[in-house]
């Protein structure tokens, strides 16, 4: 913002305000106001010609962070608040300090913290004293000396009173532009204080490097690191510089981002824990046949020039004591001709991830490895051969081609498997069951295929802790079919029955095979073979029928009647029905003496039947015995329904129970529950009007002749 004045009491009725930032503005003055509760007041990086420190400020006890910023440094001005034990205090100095400059004006600061931001562009010629006796941890930013014919002196000047602060352990350098010579000196300098972890970032270095030694003796310094560094490349002395860094006798060093090509082999038994010299220029030959890193535990070469996994293999064969090594973001390849690969034998943690590495990688790894990153690599899948991964615990194949879901079979102490952004479209159903260590499962961002396998995947899912699939639901969706895509998983459902083959083949058998035997058992039991064997003679001969002209078929009626019925009950026909019915002139169709010889029995019945105006029936008891007389009527009585005619007559010549008429004689049932039929009379004086009425019934002018 552009804030030139504020008067502090606009927060008289903020009284809880704890946090009040004001740096980037252009603050010439403040009108201050008790605001006792504040714990971060930020007044850096504005227009303050001298500290904007009130006496108010001596009362903020709860204050952890001050930023201020300045032209001019007074002893007297940081006098209010010399009671305060503050944890962090920042001091931008304006681009005119120095002119009127106190040395001594930070001395009476209670501070553990302490950040000095020199003005940007300037030549160091400063004399201000930061050995602040409170402070721990001290930041230098803007430093450059490369003009000064006595080099940096005045920053030399400003390091060497370091040496009386007992307290202070931590210095960081940023921005600094100086000569090889003189940050050579700088290392030499911090190197006889008491300042364990020193960190150099954002270095520009020119000129030359005259040979010199470096004296490593009576040091506190446990870590150096050294970040983002321009150089000449032309102008670096390599020997001399990899030369000292190597022989640092320090526990971690950090060189980064600083083009450096090479790094030597220690010239004794080195003390390093750990290195780390990623985002560089490293090739293969780094540390090459070197035996003096046998205590060095963690080594990263993250972002270098690597190429061959077995250059990298025998690098750290003679590092015995080995347990990290990260050579991430390489150019990394292996070929199983290689042969073996002796790696150090104590090598729990690797990282390979964002390599050009395959499938063969899995027979070059660690015998002893727990933790490995494969990520962003082109593998497809984990070879079933592979042996010696029984300790791995801990495995990140994400952004790969895996196509499948790995089980655990040969990873039996799994419980972290990270394998998100492969090609896995049906994940195994049973690899819960498989990883029964599995603890964290990150498979989302794969392109799911749902289908009934992963339906069973999903099942599985829910059975398991919400703690143990990461990203569930949110990162796990269907891509295919089209009609699923983008579905979460959770919301994809299909029945059991579209998914179990064998469930399905038994609904739809089970239900056959009832229907089947059912059918069966009611041919059996209604004879319908022979129904269905009388239809087809029936329509053949209805077809032939159907070729004769109508009249012609009114000529083939000879018959007046066709009687049907029981030999039992001939006696009756012979001595009864045929006297008194031919003695008018009526013709009768009987089976025994109109049938045609040659023809079968069933072509028989049709033609009678066809031939005669009516069906006489004669039903007794004998008659639903006789399964001949059951046929007849089944053939009489389909004629009825095709010509549509009422040509049955129906004779009751003895009273038949309901229970007496077999089941299969249903049409019979029908018959005699739908349709009138005539009782023969016991008493003879009823007879005369029963044969009047039956002849009247079937008295009928026939064209044809008998």
């Amino acid at each position: 913002n552009r804030i030139q004045y504020l008067d502090l009491s606009v927060f008289k009725f903020n009284q809880e305000l704890e946090y009040l930032d004001l740096s980037h503005n252009n603050l010439e003055k403040i009108s201050c106001h008790p605001t006792l509760n504040l714990k971060h007041l930020d007044l850096s990086f504005n227009a303050f010609d001298a500290l904007p420190i009130c006496q108010e400020f001596g009362n903020m006890s709860q204050l952890e962070f001050l930023g201020l910023s300045a032209t001019q440094l007074q002893k007297s001005s940081v006098q209010s608040i010399t009671r305060l034990h503050i944890s962090k205090v920042l001091l931008v100095l304006g681009d005119t300090y120095g002119e009127r400059e106190d040395a001594e004006s930070l001395q009476d600061l209670k501070t553990q913290s302490l950040h000095v931001v020199f003005p940007t562009g300037k030549e160091f010629h400063f004399n201000l004293d930061v050995s602040v006796s409170t402070t721990v941890s001290l930041e230098l930013s803007n430093i450059k000396c490369v003009l000064d014919d006595n080099g940096c002196s005045y920053f030399e000047n400003v390091l060497s009173k370091l040496q009386k602060n007992s307290r202070l352990s931590n210095l960081t350098l940023n921005n600094i532009e100086i000569t090889w010579n003189s940050f050579i000196t700088i290392l030499q300098l911090v190197w006889r204080t008491n300042i364990e972890y020193f960190s150099i970032s954002n270095v520009k270095l020119q000129g030359y490097l005259d040979s010199r030694d470096f004296d490593y003796s009576d040091t506190s310094l446990k870590a150096l690191s050294i970040h983002k560094v321009v150089h000449d490349v032309f102008s670096l002395p390599q020997g001399h510089v990899y030369k000292i860094l190597s022989n640092m006798n320090i526990q971690h060093l950090t060189v980064s981002a600083a083009h450096m090509v090479h790094m030597v082999c220690p010239s004794q038994i080195s003390p390093f824990l750990y290195l780390n010299f990623s985002s560089n220029l490293l090739t293969d030959t780094v540390f090459k046949n070197c035996t003096n890193l046998a205590n060095l535990k963690t080594l990263i070469l993250q972002k270098n020039q690597l190429k061959e996994l077995i250059n990298i293999v025998h690098m750290t064969q003679e590092m015995k004591s080995l347990q990290q090594l990260d050579v991430s973001e390489n150019s990394l390849v292996y070929d199983e001709s290689e042969g073996n690969c002796p790696w150090a034998r104590n090598l729990l943690s690797l990282n390979m991830s964002s390599n050009i590495l395959t499938d063969s990688v899995f027979s070059c790894l660690p015998p002893q490895i727990k933790v490995l990153d494969l990520h962003n690599n082109r593998i497809r899948s984990i070879p079933k051969d592979v042996t010696g991964l029984e300790t791995l615990q801990e495995l990140n194949l994400a952004s790969n081609s895996l196509a499948h879901l790995p089980g655990c079979g040969i990873l039996s102490s799994l419980s972290i498997l990270i394998i998100d952004y492969n090609s896995i479209s049906s994940p195994s159903a049973d690899f819960f069951q498989s990883c029964q260590k599995i603890r964290s499962l990150k498979a989302g961002n794969n392109p799911f295929q749902c289908s009934c396998e992963l339906r069973e995947f999903i099942q599985s899912v829910g059975q398991v802790s919400s703690d143990v699939v990461e990203g569930w639901p949110e990162s796990y969706k269907c891509d295919y079919p089209e009609s699923y895509k983008g579905t979460p998983l959770k919301d994809f459902h299909v029945s059991e029955l579209s998914c179990n083959t064998a469930l399905l083949i038994v609904t739809i058998v089970v239900p056959g095979l009832v229907l089947a035997v059912a059918v069966t058992v009611l041919c059996i039991y209604l004879d319908l073979p022979w129904y269905l064997r009388m239809v087809c003679q029936w329509t053949q001969t209805r077809r032939r029928a159907r070729n004769v002209p109508l009249e012609e078929r009114q000529r083939t009626l000879q018959f007046h009647a066709f009687i049907s019925y029981s030999g039992h009950d001939s006696a009756w026909v012979k001595n009864e029905l045929i006297p008194n019915l031919e003695k008018e002139d009526i013709r009768i169709c009987l089976h025994e003496r109109n049938f045609v010889a040659g023809k079968s029995f069933v072509e028989n019945i049709i033609n009678c039947i066809e031939k005669s105006y009516k069906s006489i029936f004669v039903l007794s008891p004998n008659f639903v015995q006789s399964e001949w007389c059951h046929y007849e009527l089944y053939f009489a009585h389909h004629n009825l329904f095709h010509e549509g005619s009422d040509n049955l007559i129906l004779i009751l010549l003895e009273p038949i129970p309901q229970y007496s008429i077999p089941s299969s004689y249903h049409k019979l049932r029908a018959l005699m529950a739908q349709r009138t039929y005539l009782e023969w009379p016991k008493e003879k004086s009823k007879h005369g009007l029963f044969w009047a009425n039956l002849r009247a019934s079937i008295n009928i002018k026939l064209m044809g002749k008998a």
